[in-house]
């Protein structure tokens, strides 16, 4: 009897077929992603070498990882990792898998003047804490809380932490009801998608407590602003993710607590306190 023996050349054909039959819009990217996961190699050495043969185990595996992945599960919980800012972050269904779009809000930390050395910022509704984390990395001197409501996504921060070995404290708080220092920054990715929004099926696989934020999706961060007016001292910049539909409405809002919009870029703002500014 002869035995069809599967190639990398062979399931990247067949694999990328499957995907984009139900599809998934980087069937070819995943397809390629998930076999440098089984095999061991990398995808330059996969693709210089389309002959390699997947042995019956590995071509067992990738089935099941390809099932799933044609069933919209995002790929950073079928890995159980994924990217962000250059660095890698333990991901399950706990959390929402860190969107490039939010590294703007790195990059936008990086420009915030009058800050002192030692720094004190809270990553609020952090999740994975990957934000945080950045920002910790980026600036070893400063103070970084992250806090997170969810017990679940609190466990993840908490590896993701440890991971790096960071002197950063992982605290269950309702936004800043428990945070233990008085904050220079706050960097906010809160759920912000408007209740009857229509989501596309992957998002439906992440938790809907970090995606949905009321009627309007600003519910969350009127919350905040609400905490905000009992704190002793206010932070000098707030950095928001919202869709830019939204902004204008966070902007005036931000403006009746008494910050003022320093910066605007794609689905981030940057509000200063408008005493910071005189």
């Amino acid at each position: 009897m002869i035995y069809s023996v599967m190639t990398v050349n062979q399931y990247l054909l067949d694999a990328t077929r499957k995907l984009e039959q139900a599809g998934v819009g980087t069937a070819r990217l995943d397809a390629l992603v998930l076999l440098e996961d089984i095999t061991g190699h990398d995808r330059s050495h996969l693709l210089a070498n389309p002959d390699i043969q997947i042995s019956t185990a590995q071509d067992a595996k990738l089935t099941k990882l390809l099932s799933r992945r044609a069933k919209h599960i995002p790929l950073a919980y079928i890995r159980g990792t994924t990217e962000f800012y250059g660095k890698n972050f333990v991901i399950t269904p706990a959390v929402l898998e860190p969107r490039p779009e939010s590294e703007t809000m790195i990059e936008l930390l990086t420009t915030l003047p009058n800050l002192p050395q030692n720094a004190r910022l809270a990553d609020v509704g952090t999740g994975s804490g990957a934000l945080g984390i950045i920002a910790k990395l980026n600036h070893p001197n400063w103070s970084v809380e992250l806090l997170e409501i969810d017990e679940n996504a609190l466990k993840i921060a908490q590896m993701n932490v440890d991971k790096y070995t960071m002197d950063t404290s992982v605290i269950r708080s309702d936004l800043l009801s428990e945070s233990k220092q008085d904050n220079d920054v706050l960097l906010c990715n809160l759920p912000y998608v408007p209740d009857g929004y229509q989501i596309n099926t992957a998002a439906s696989h992440e938790p809907s407590i970090a995606i949905f934020g009321g009627p309007d999706g600003l519910a969350v961060y009127r919350k905040l602003f609400e905490q905000l007016r009992g704190v002793a001292k206010r932070p000098l910049y707030l950095l928001f993710e919202s869709l830019p539909p939204q902004h204008a409405a966070l902007e005036k809002l931000a403006s009746s607590e008494g910050y003022e919009l320093r910066v605007e870029e794609d689905f981030i703002q940057v509000f200063e306190l408008k005493q910071n500014r005189s």
